[in-house]
């Protein structure tokens, strides 16, 4: 049978009920249907141990705790996502894999910092739309401009920074206020209480620098700054020609060619403030992890892993690498197995989510079922439609692909550190990161086996 016909679809002959999950009966491939099948056989139980044993809970921690504590944010095209580039291109050589850097372009962007004159550092949003300051970033006294209505600015907000609150008028108000008004940077902060700083809208080119923070800081820069006569630097760059990476592990079996492929994926970036440590360190560690396993055991198929940039920016890295691909290589692909915030500690987490694009199962969610009731996972395991996140481009190219991630069920809720500050190592359950290996590692094995 040719290969790009291989997704000609059977009907299972039999549908899996556990009190976990329930799969209806799918299409599936011939050769997919088989191998979701077969992993039902209890004699392949050595094999799951022979990984399970294997899988170091401890080194997982540790990676973890490099990417997210050591390197910390790693913003896509910053340095420390290009620090966690190094780290994994240099893990996978010495683990003995082939290794490819994918390099590609992403939108230009702003970035920024701003601290007092007491060297406070103070968490800052530079929106789409800023101007940029000097190199050497712009350093100036504080304006009180309130709400930011035309009415509450006087004559000292010349030559200053404006400080203003959300609420009543759009941000791209508050910044033509101030600017009319002669100022030379707005701070806009925050009228609720979050984490992370706020990240205004400003509707376009600004003349002077914008910032959003957080309204625990505006309310500390009045009390500390504004009052006591003290100025704050500036500092805003806009990004040109940035680039972000991929890196791809690949080992082929010994003998044959043009093998099935199946490939495993987690991204390396973070959002900005947050060090990541489970959105997605947690991923990327397994998957490092996973690496170091499976380096030597014999396999039949080819096995990628696939580590990319440019996540939080809307999937960029994985829609690259899956663009690409060679036809002939979309149609030997057999699998996506994709990890993303897979160790939260989160008590309400209990569950672990098998994200599908159209909601369907695949052999990719056939076969972590099969396997999770062979080892006794004992995480509750729902098969659940989602997008948002990088299993979608390997599904919009035909691929069978699943998200494995931590969600509360019922809710599908994430942690409540997701996307914030508090994405701390702190908030990371070893047991789960364990567990997650185990169920990706047994399941991968005994696709890729020979």
């Amino acid at each position: 049978m040719k290969r790009g016909k291989k997704r000609s679809a059977i009907l299972l002959s039999t549908m899996l009920v556990t009190s976990g999950l329930y799969f209806a009966p799918v299409n599936l491939p011939i050769k997919a249907a088989a191998a979701a099948q077969d992993v039902t056989n209890p004699s392949i139980k050595a094999f799951d141990q022979k990984v399970i044993a294997r899988v170091n809970a401890e080194r997982i921690y540790q990676d973890l705790y490099y990417l997210s504590e050591t390197i910390g944010p790693r913003v896509t095209g910053t340095e420390g996502e290009q620090q966690a580039v190094e780290f994994i291109k240099n893990r996978l050589l010495s683990l003995g894999y082939k290794v490819e850097t994918q390099e590609f372009s992403i939108p230009d962007k702003t970035i920024g910092h701003l601290h007092t004159s007491d060297n406070n550092e103070v968490m800052v949003n530079i929106p789409a739309g800023s101007a940029a300051t000097p190199n050497e970033g712009i350093t100036s006294l504080l304006f009180d401009a309130k709400l930011g209505k035309a009415a509450d600015f006087t004559a000292d907000a010349k030559g200053r920074i404006a400080l203003i609150s959300r609420g009543e008028i759009t941000f791209k108000e508050k910044v033509d206020n101030a600017v009319a008004a002669g100022a030379i940077g707005v701070l806009i902060y925050d009228n609720i209480s979050q984490p992370g700083p706020l990240n205004p809208s400003i509707g376009g080119e600004a003349a002077v620098p914008v910032g959003g923070i957080s309204k625990a800081s505006g309310e500390a820069l009045l009390k500390d700054v504004v009052t006591q006569g003290k100025t704050v630097t500036m500092n805003v760059q806009r990004l040109k020609n940035a680039k972000s990476q991929n890196i791809i592990a690949t080992r082929k079996p010994n003998q044959g060619a043009n093998h099935d492929i199946v490939h495993v994926s987690a991204h390396i970036d973070s959002v900005p403030f947050a060090p990541g440590a489970n959105d997605n360190a947690s991923g990327t560690a397994v998957a490092l992890e996973l690496a170091n396993v499976l380096k030597s055991y014999p396999i039949d198929k080819e096995l990628r892993f696939v580590f990319v940039g440019a996540e939080e920016i809307g999937l960029v890295g994985s829609a690259h690498y899956v663009s690409k691909l060679s036809q002939d290589e979309v149609s030997r692909s057999l699998a996506n197995f994709n990890m993303d915030m897979v160790g939260t500690g989160w008590d309400n987490a209990t569950a672990i989510y098998l994200n599908t694009v159209d909601g369907k199962a695949n052999i990719v969610s056939e076969t972590a079922k099969a396997t999770a009731n062979r080892i006794g996972t004992p995480s509750e395991l729902v098969l659940y439609q989602r997008g948002s996140s990088d299993h979608v481009s390997f599904h919009d190219a035909g691929i069978p692909a699943v998200n494995f991630i931590r969600r509360e069920p019922g809710t599908a809720n994430l942690e409540p550190y997701y996307h914030t500050p508090n994405d701390k190592i702190e908030h990371v359950s070893i047991e789960r990161l364990k567990e997650a290996g185990d169920l990706v590692g047994a399941s991968l094995y005994s696709l890729i086996r020979k």
